[in-house]
Formats: structure tokens, C-alpha cells, sequence
């Protein structure tokens, strides 16, 4: 469950007092009706969470914008602290906002190499959905743009789910709204449809569908059997449907399926994992399953058997042993995992466990995470990365308002949100770069206007044609001060040189244009306020 920024969560639970704020996940185990803050993560809105084959959780939010691994972002750190982020794993040039939908590709009826693709839903400026590839790559992960699955020329079209169906197809469900977002619209705004809304089927013409698992009301030896299918919806729906049954009867039947299965299979090792998932999902998690797998030759299975340890403490006899033994395991991932898992032990106990797997070779990835849970099992403070003011050859009441502006420019939801830390954009999403653009180091009084009023419609930026459907959100709210920094920061940084706009005719322009009712268009802009040579 995703938390978004701005939302703060106390939540009595038979466990304890669970608190969150400003971003994050949570992890709910229903058996056991345990809650947990799985990450605390400085995000602005987490819009979208996938599993891979292997249990790794990825994510997608909102503003920054980026797909990220989860993973590294769950180790344990105290109320009011946040975790470092994991990296973004998707390319610049492919980078989307807002993003909502994650799921990967895992259905026979589509091409062998689009299997493990991750596939991402974009709502606003881009309308369809891309898809990546994500592969490992040491202990984590990389990705590439593939090819863009979906694009309407609808500008309604609000893509924001999507799921493989029994017959392997994909189903996208379409919101179908002409507003999103609330910074531009209000949530109570007339024009918002609450009745209409699409849903469309993808499929692939030249090869087969799927035949469609029998999961409702099938025997349990016919349910363990689909464990082993490739489709992953198929699996996780029959998970599903094995909770429901007996626990007795499905753990006896587990040990059963798990002894005849074959050891030259391939997939074995994944076959296992799928069977401790099992009796996990019935909180009876098999311990010798999981000891099994912590010796298997894949590090993706140990590094589910080490998730297991972390997540069923309670059940795991000797759990702490098993991690200590498992620190130093030849793989990143795996070491990782238990660091992860040690985090949120006594200090006394998983303080050890983190020193024995940092002896191993850290790299980029376990770094941040390895430092992270040192200091918090060691009582010090973690600290969030700091902001450096950028430099300026600016001086006197030029350089105090760049450098207030720099402040404004990255406050959540306003200029940095779309036009990104270095003011390159979102070209791909539609959101023109600030960098060497005509519009902020040209005509001043037109440049607090738009920041005034918002902005709509076409317009050119750096020869390049923006269709301008999502609204520029309009920032009157902001005290002429403030608008006076930010425009004169924008109009000195990203390689760009202007003369500084001061409070007076910021104010000077805000009258003169108090008549104005909604956003601007950029032709009126231009006939308005028109370039002095």
C-alpha cells in the first residue's frame, strides 16, 4: 500500500502503533493481520507497484519521475528519518509524469523477448504506455526503453491499470477524464467525469492464447501444479485461491507436490520459492523449505529465502543464525536482502549480521543501504541528503533573489515537479525545457504572466511544437517576491542569462493583468507582450 506525500498515518494495530508520513509503504499480512512500514521513502506520490517472478517489488512516483526497485529503499529507519531512494531505472529520453500502472510482461501468447518486460502506464502529456526492458545486473537491476506498446490521440484517454487476463491478453483500463491533475483543477471541479470510462484488450494476432488455468474450486493437487505455469498472474491468482483452503490439507499436499518435482527442471529452483510462498501465505512458512533454498545455486532464490527469513521471524527457528551464515554469500542481492532483513532487528542482534556482510565487496547499490542500517542500529542520526545552493556570478539584490528563487524552484509541486532539477523537461511528456528557452530569458512581463496565470495551448519552445494539454499550473498564490526570485533564478541558471525581475514589476504586471480569467494562451501571450529590441 502506497502513501503519497503530505499525508501523515498513525494507525493503532494488535502489533502496535504503526506511524508514516510524506511518502512510503506499507506491507499488510492478512493471516497474521500484521501491518508494517515496509519503506519510508521521500517520494511525492507512489502511483504504481509490480512484482517481478522472483517476489522484487518496483515501484513507479509520480513527480520525480522514476521506476525504481523498492528493495533497497525498505531498510529500517526511525519515525521522521527516510531511507535513501533507490535509483531510477528508467532512461531520460522515456521518462514520464504522471505515471500510473506497473506490470510486467508474463504471458505466452506474447513474444519470448518481451518476457520480464516492465510495462508503464503515462496519463498526462504522453497518453499510452511504454515498455522496458529490466534485467539484472549485479545486485540489481538495469533497464531500456523498448518501444512505446500504446499512444492515443485522445486527450481524454487516462490509462491507469492494467493485468494480464486468464487468456494471457492484457487488459488496459482507460479513466477517461478530461481533468487530472489537482494542482490545475480543482478535485470538486464540474467538468470531472464520474461516469464514463473504457476498457481495452490487447493481444497478439499471430500467436495462440493461452488456455486459461483451472484455479476456482480445483483440487489442491491441480492448484500446486499451476505453481509451475509461466504465466505470473496465473500463479499469483492460484496463491490466492490456496489460502483459502485448509491449511492442513494444503501443507500436507505441499510436501507431497514438493518431493516429486524434478531436479533437472530448469525452473526448479522457482518452483521451490512458489512452494515456500505458499506455506507462508498460510503464516506456517516450511523452515526446511527455506533452509533449502538458502543453499540453492540461484541467487534470486536465496535471495527470496532470505525475504522469508526477514518477514517470518516468528516462525523461523534460529532466524538470526540463518542470516549470520548468509552474510556472506557470493551475491550482492543476497547480501543486500540481509542487511535489509537485520535492519529491523534489536540492535544486539542485527548489528553484527550488517558488519559480517559489509566485509564483502560493497558496490553502488548495497552502499546506501549498508550505511543506512549501521547507523541506525547504532543510534545515530540519519540525515536526509542536503541541498546545495547553486553558485551565481550574480551580486547585490540579483543574487539574493536567485538564490531565493532556487528555494522556490524546488518546492514540491511547483516548477521543479515538471521542469525537472536541471530545467531539461519532460520533452517525451510534453513538458518543454527551461534551458536556453526563448520564453524564460526573453520578454520579461510575458514570463510573469504565464507564472501568474498558468499557461494552455500549442507553443513553440527551442523550435519544437508543445500541444500544451496539460495546463501550466498558475502560480498568482505566490507573493511578488517570490514569483520575482524564482523568475530571476530561471532566468540565470541552466546556462541561461537574463537581467533579474524585481517584486515591483512582478506587481506592476499582476495589475495590469488582474482581468485575466484562467490560464493563457501562448498566441495571446505573444500578442501582448511582444519582444522590445
Amino acid at each position: 500500500m502506497g502513501e503519497g506525500t503530505f499525508l501523515h498515518s498513525n494507525i493503532e494495530t494488535p502489533y502496535g502503533p504503526i506511524r508514516s508520513s510524506n511518502g512510503g509503504f506499507f506491507r499488510y499480512a492478512p493471516k497474521r493481520r500484521h501491518l508494517e512500514r515496509s519503506a519510508r521513502l521521500s517520494i511525492p506520490n507512489p502511483w504504481g507497484t509490480a512484482f517481478d517472478d522472483w517476489g522484487q517489488a518496483f515501484f513507479a512516483d509520480t513527480s520525480d519521475p522514476s521506476v525504481r526497485w523498492m528493495g533497497p529503499g525498505t531498510v529500517e529507519v526511525p519515525y521522521g528519518s527516510f531511507a535513501p531512494n533507490p535509483r531510477n531505472l528508467i532512461e531520460e529520453a522515456h521518462r514520464m509524469r504522471p505515471t500510473s500502472g506497473l506490470e510486467f510482461v508474463s504471458s505466452r501468447h506474447f513474444p519470448e523477448e518481451m518476457q520480464g518486460d516492465l510495462l508503464i502506464h503515462n496519463t498526462i502529456g504522453y497518453l499510452g504506455t511504454k515498455q522496458h526492458t529490466m534485467v539484472d545486473e549485479g545486485t540489481g537491476y538495469q533497464s531500456r526503453h523498448r518501444q512505446d506498446l500504446l499512444k492515443s490521440s485522445d486527450g481524454n484517454f487516462r490509462p491507469v491499470d492494467m493485468e494480464f487476463a486468464p487468456d494471457g491478453s492484457l487488459y488496459i483500463t482507460d479513466w477517461h477524464n478530461v481533468l487530472v491533475g489537482h494542482m490545475q483543477h480543482s478535485a470538486r471541479d464540474p467538468l470531472r467525469d464520474h461516469v464514463h470510462g473504457r476498457i481495452y484488450r490487447i493481444t497478439y494476432p499471430s500467436r495462440p492464447l493461452v488456455k486459461p488455468a483451472h484455479i476456482a474450486g480445483a483440487p489442491i493437487e491441480v492448484l500446486l501444479d499451476n505453481l509451475t505455469l509461466p504465466e505470473y498472474r496465473s500463479r499469483y491468482r492460484t496463491r490466492r485461491e490456496l489460502r483459502k483452503r485448509r491449511p492442513s490439507e494444503v501443507m500436507s499436499a505441499l510436501e507431497r507436490w514438493v518431493a516429486k518435482l524434478d531436479d533437472s527442471d530448469p525452473m526448479h529452483a522457482h518452483h521451490l520459492v512458489e512452494a515456500m510462498w505458499v506455506s507462508w501465505g498460510h503464516d506456517r512458512v516450511d523452515q526446511s523449505l527455506v533452509k533449502r533454498l538458502l543453499k540453492d545455486p540461484d541467487y534470486r532464490a536465496r535471495a527470496a529465502a532470505v525475504g522469508a527469513i526477514r518477514h517470518n521471524s516468528h516462525r523461523i527457528q534460529g532466524s538470526r543464525d540463518l542470516l549470520m551464515q548468509t552474510a556472506s554469500d557470493p551475491h550482492g542481492r543476497v547480501r543486500m536482502e540481509v542487511i535489509l532483513a537485520a535492519s529491523h532487528m534489536e540492535p544486539a542482534l542485527g548489528l553484527p549480521i550488517v558488519r559480517e556482510a559489509g566485509k564483502a565487496p560493497i558496490d553502488d547499490w548495497i552502499r546506501p543501504v549498508y550505511e543506512t542500517a549501521l547507523k541506525h542500529l547504532q543510534g545515530e542520526r540519519i540525515q536526509a541528503a542536503s541541498w546545495t545552493p547553486p553558485q551565481t556570478n550574480l551580486r547585490g539584490e540579483a543574487r539574493n533573489l536567485f538564490l531565493k528563487g532556487a528555494e522556490v524552484y524546488r518546492r514540491e509541486g511547483h516548477c521543479i515537479t515538471c521542469h525537472q532539477e536541471k530545467g531539461q523537461g519532460l520533452p517525451a511528456a510534453q513538458f518543454p525545457p527551461l534551458a536556453e528557452s526563448e520564453w524564460v530569458v526573453g520578454q520579461p512581463e510575458r514570463l510573469i504572466a504565464l507564472t501568474l496565470h498558468g499557461l494552455l495551448g500549442p507553443m513553440e519552445v527551442k523550435g519544437k511544437t508543445y500541444q500544451g494539454l496539460v495546463p501550466m499550473t498558475p502560480f498568482k498564490g505566490l507573493k511578488d517576491a517570490e514569483i520575482a526570485a524564482v523568475l530571476t533564478y530561471v532566468r540565470n541558471a541552466f546556462g541561461n542569462q537574463a537581467p533579474m525581475i524585481g517584486p515591483d514589476t512582478v506587481r506592476a504586471v499582476r495589475e495590469a493583468t488582474r482581468n485575466q480569467n484562467g490560464f493563457i494562451q501562448a498566441s495571446t501571450l505573444l500578442e501582448s507582450f511582444p519582444e522590445v529590441d
